[in-house]
């Protein structure tokens, strides 16, 4: 979705003018004649990413006049003041009011477009704080999931329905598509906003350490079990436990897990009595459980017990509208983690990444941005950027940077002349598989950048990363070890 600006002047002349300007630099236009229009498109909702606003307007409403309407009504799209008087008074009192920034009429070119992408970056920054600060007080709301795809907005009205009651919510859908973060919009809109949120991966927990991670053990239960240890139903008492990838979990702990859902109490491993609980449960899944019903690997009254209230989430391909706001959120938020002054994303940059697939959904498109702003050496993303997302898209291209030099034929022995006459014609096979020197990596490097890229990938959930690489978990613990990777399970845990 393109960027729309709102261009609040009163003067015919300069509204055309900036508009022309504007509409170059490929971003939509809004206009508004005066101070109380521009206020009531603001207030109508109408998607308005940036306001141009003239400080002095006659009518009764100037610029700072509507600033201080928009405080009243709590907009906060970011404010530009362009005015003919550019003394030091006129700067401080429209930055007072809540202007981001300020340009004298009339303004160059240059200088507008440099205003308006610094504007746009400081706002998706800040609405990126302000959503992490959220999920991470439990407190993310449905307002958090904004989006532009009808089948997103279905979804979003039946979780709000969901979040009125204590229903069991089954949230289904591919990896990586968000989950998670629609079940805490689902508690943080709910009667238990700021209460407890436990998540737990099924598939991350080895088998006989299910029962005590759920339910709880005492000291002395077992082997190792040094301390006492309460469980993860019992940390969610009062709030939300969120199982994800429910259709893991083993035979004999679906049963277990069956009753206390049913019973509302758990028995801890080794315990002389049950503990009653409290949870609202949120269960999700990237597979069907009715084909593993029907397959007899996971039990049909669990599934029953399980799928009330059923939604799913759609894939990023399927929403494409939403990509554009997702890419500048990320971009914003690594520029400032990275410390790059990474302003936005070119529309070449934009098309690109809005055409491809995205197999990974919303995770893979995070991950691409992060390199991508790593990478950056410019104030923009471009699509060198994307070397990989290019060479999967038809009709972009990523040009790879000739190998350096090679000595003259007469210096190199004979069958090695004949290897350098070979050509790598595909430049995404070549990135992935020559050194910056322009020599093949080795496999031993190959096969450190998969499992660390897995690792990454799947944000250090073990059994997945050991399962899509088609290799056991005792093996993957090896090759860590012997790659010299093994802080980086540990660092990947952390950081999911």
């Amino acid at each position: 979705m393109t960027t729309t600006v709102l261009i609040v002047d009163d003067d015919p002349v300069q509204r055309r003018l900036t508009e022309a300007m504007v509409r170059r630099f490929g971003f939509e236009v809004r206009l508004a004649e005066n101070g109380v229009d521009g206020l009531a498109t603001l207030r109508a909702g109408g998607d308005i990413d940036v306001v141009l606003l003239d400080l002095v307007m006659p009518g009764g409403l100037d610029g700072i006049g509507v600033m201080a309407e928009m405080r009243k009504a709590g907009l906060d799209t970011p404010v530009i003041v362009q005015t003919s008087n550019g003394s030091i008074d006129a700067v401080v009192n429209a930055m007072r009011a809540g202007a981001v920034d300020f340009v004298v009429k009339p303004a160059g070119a240059e200088r507008l477009q440099v205003s308006i992408k610094n504007a746009l970056r400081v706002d998706q920054l800040e609405e990126e704080v302000r959503r992490m600060r959220r999920r991470a007080s439990g407190a993310l709301t449905f307002k958090d999931l904004a989006s532009r795809s009808p089948d997103m907005e279905r979804v979003i009205r039946l979780a709000e329905r969901a979040a009125k009651s204590n229903i069991p919510v089954l949230i289904e859908g591919e990896s990586g598509v968000g989950k998670e973060v629609l079940a805490r919009a689902i508690q943080g809109s709910g009667e238990r906003r700021g209460k407890p949120f436990v998540t737990v991966n099924c598939g991350a927990i080895p088998e006989n350490l299910v029962e005590s991670t759920l339910f709880g053990h005492e000291k002395g239960a077992f082997t190792g079990a040094t301390e006492r240890h309460v469980g993860k139903f019992v940390e969610a008492s009062g709030g939300t436990l969120f199982l994800d990838e429910i259709g893991e979990l083993p035979l004999d702990a679906q049963v277990k897990l069956l009753r206390a859902l049913q019973e509302g109490e758990v028995d801890p491993v080794g315990g002389k009595r049950s503990v009653r609980v409290d949870i609202r449960l949120v269960s999700a899944t990237n597979r069907s459980l009715l084909d593993l019903v029907k397959q007899g690997k996971f039990r049909e009254d669990l599934y029953y017990r399980l799928n009330v209230f059923p939604m799913t989430l759609p894939p990023l391909r399927a929403r494409r509208e939403d990509i554009p706001d997702l890419a500048r959120s990320f971009c914003a938020r690594f520029a400032a983690e990275e410390g790059k002054r990474v302003r936005g994303i070119t529309g070449e940059a934009m098309g690109l990444i809005s055409r491809y697939g995205w197999p990974g959904n919303v995770r893979q498109l995070e991950n691409a941005l992060f390199r991508a702003v790593v990478l950056a050496d410019g104030d923009e993303l471009t699509v060198a950027e994307f070397p990989q997302i290019a060479a999967q898209v038809e009709g972009f291209d990523v040009r790879i940077p000739p190998a350096p030099s090679r000595p003259p034929a007469a210096d190199v022995p004979e069958p090695v002349r004949e290897i350098v006459r070979v050509e790598v014609r595909d430049p995404h096979a070549m990135s992935l598989l020559v050194e910056d020197t322009g020599e093949m990596k080795t496999m031993e490097t190959l096969e450190a950048e998969v499992i660390r890229f897995a690792l990454q990938f799947y944000r250090g959930r073990m059994s997945e990363v050991s399962r899509r690489l088609g290799i056991g978990r005792s093996t993957l613990y090896r090759k860590l070890k012997d790659l010299g990777l093994e802080g980086e399970d540990k660092a990947d845990d952390a950081a999911a």
